[in-house]
C-alpha cells in the first residue's frame, strides 16, 4: 500500500491508523515498513506533530 502524497490526507491516513489499528507510531511505522523520521518530518513541514500520550498527530 502506497501512502497519500498529499500531507493533509497523509495526515488524515495516518490517524486514521494510529486510532484504529496502532498502539504506537512505531508500531505503525514497523508494521507498514515506513521511516518514522521521514514520516514525522514530512508532517512537520505542514504543521503536525506527534503526541505520543494521545497517538496521533496534531
Amino acid at each position: 500500500m502506497s501512502l497519500p502524497e498529499d500531507p493533509n490526507m497523509l495526515y488524515s491516513f495516518i490517524n486514521m491508523k494510529l486510532r484504529d489499528s496502532y498502539a504506537s507510531l512505531e508500531d505503525l511505522c514497523e508494521d507498514m515498513n515506513i521511516e518514522k523520521s521521514d514520516l514525522i518530518q514530512k508532517l512537520k513541514t505542514v504543521g503536525f506533530e506527534y503526541n505520543p500520550s494521545k497517538n496521533r498527530f496534531w
